[in-house]
């Protein structure tokens, strides 16, 4: 057996082991928050720990010998400024978004209508990969159960401090959104068929359960909303009853960015989604510098000036909209061509701090599928752009989204310009508005229409054509 000592932002740790361990399935087993992003395969190097004074890779550490480890994290659970103290706590109830990188639980009162508080913290599935494909990966290989625990062990945490902030022993409902594969976890339910086509889900219709059934403490029921499709769940749906329906005869777009982007073309009459494939650069998993957007992190940038970061701190890596924001300067000053080639083999943003050619093409292969699956939809149905109201943009990045960095670079169509709308966190949002409504999502869900991008023609035509850059001044 093998010794390991294990120092996470302070705290110590002891634990033993079989010698041939890998490094990242004990921290995995015993909850230790080293990222994973890459799903243990060696690629993102980004489950990069010191061990014994030496930074090595978790996912590919053998333990032989008693060793310890250092893992320095700067992501934790966010708490609000300030709150309310005054309010009648008989009639609240939790609304939770479940996001691939991050949980937000909201505490809602239901008759005054208002979210009295809300507290964040990263989805700790992170460890079993940064993406919805390499998670449902893992629960292919080794069930759901690690998946399951993970989430509702946060979920449980996140809950006792919410609550106790105001003195409430328990509340009776739980109203939750998430993806299609995140729910199945969240519920315990396999979503390994939702791996390989037909890409088939257990369920797609709302459920209401005993939170007990599902581990969940000071609580007693929870409802999910529904979901539309494998990969265009609920929180798409919650996103939809944010943003409302447009006026008759218009139709509105809303981008979810993300791993998997979904997008959804709308009008009172039809309901037309589909998702592309855009990878984990906005999560910045297959970034060199790439990370979330926390302290350190460059946001934004401007040509010859010093990096902005979160926090306004020293820059320590780039997340999405930092790498949007260089990657629209560089073009703008001709460092990077219409093709994405960079003279040089690495654009020097810090110390530490750069963007090399395969982030470039990685950024390239992202943008061009968002771009390509909105342009498809609007081809396959026959809308133009005078026929679009509003075009929201939400998921994570989008609070801090520079709509004109995004135009430039292709991620987004030019001919919508002034009608963009960056929202923060639709999921949650939608999701509050339904129990404040308990209005009818059936009119987003029981006729949608999904269009499956992986074979279609016009799509793959499209993808070629929009990995090139074309800046718009």
């Amino acid at each position: 057996m093998c010794r390991v000592t294990v120092n996470e932002n302070g705290k110590i740790f002891t634990f033993e082991c079989k010698k041939g361990t890998t490094l990242s399935a004990l921290l995995m087993k015993k909850g230790i928050q080293a990222e994973h992003p890459c799903g243990g395969q060696g690629k993102c190097g980004k489950c990069r720990v010191t061990v014994d004074g030496e930074s090595r890779l978790s996912c590919k550490y053998i333990i032989e010998k008693d060793i310890t480890v250092v893992i320095d994290s700067r992501e934790n659970v966010s708490f609000p400024a300030g709150y309310l103290t005054e309010c009648d706590f008989s009639q609240v109830c939790l609304a939770l978004d479940i996001g691939t990188t991050t949980l937000e639980l909201a505490l809602v009162s239901e008759d005054e209508k208002y979210i009295i508080d809300s507290i964040t913290a990263l989805n700790p599935q992170k460890v079993f990969g940064a993406d919805v494909m390499s998670r449902i990966d893992y629960c292919r290989k080794h069930g759901v159960k690690e998946l399951h625990d993970a989430v509702v062990a946060c979920i449980n945490t996140m809950t006792a401090r919410l609550l106790d902030m105001y003195g409430i022993e328990s509340v009776g409902k739980l109203y939750v959104a998430a993806n299609t594969a995140m729910l199945h976890m969240f519920f315990g339910v396999d979503c390994r068929d939702m791996g390989v086509s037909p890409y088939t889900p257990q369920f797609l219709e709302s459920k209401n359960m005993s939170a007990g059934d599902i581990g969940l403490i000071r609580l007693n029921d929870v409802v999910s909303l529904p979901c539309i499709a494998a990969f265009v769940g609920a929180d798409i749906v919650a996103g939809l009853n944010c943003a409302g329906m447009p006026e008759k005869g218009k139709y509105n777009f809303l981008v979810d960015l993300g791993t998997n982007a979904e997008i959804v073309l709308y009008s009172s009459d039809r309901v037309i989604c589909t998702s592309a494939a855009a990878g984990p650069c906005f999560e910045g998993a297959n970034i060199s510098c790439g990370m979330g957007a926390v302290e350190g992190a460059v946001c934004a940038y401007n040509y010859g000036e010093k990096p902005i970061t979160t926090g306004r701190t020293e820059p320590v890596g780039i997340c999405a909209t930092g790498l949007i924001s260089v990657i629209a300067e560089l073009l703008k000053n001709g460092i990077i061509d219409e093709t994405g080639f960079m003279g040089e083999e690495r654009f020097v943003l810090a110390d530490g701090v750069y963007l090399t050619r395969e982030d470039i093409r990685n950024y390239q292969l992202a943008k061009s599928a968002v771009y390509s699956a909105v342009i498809t939809l609007m081809r396959k149905t026959g809308i133009t752009f005078r026929d679009i109201d509003r075009f929201f943009v939400s998921g994570g990045i989008s609070s801090a989204l520079n709509i004109e960095a995004a135009v430039s670079t292709g991620l987004l169509p030019a001919e919508a310009f002034y009608k963009y709308h960056a929202v923060d966190n639709t999921s949650l949002a939608g999701t509050v508005k339904y129990i404040f409504e308990n209005n009818d999502l059936s009119v987003f869900t029981a006729n949608a229409c999904y269009e499956d991008l992986a074979s279609d023609p016009v799509f793959s035509e499209l993808f070629i054509e929009n990995m090139m850059f074309t800046f718009y001044e």
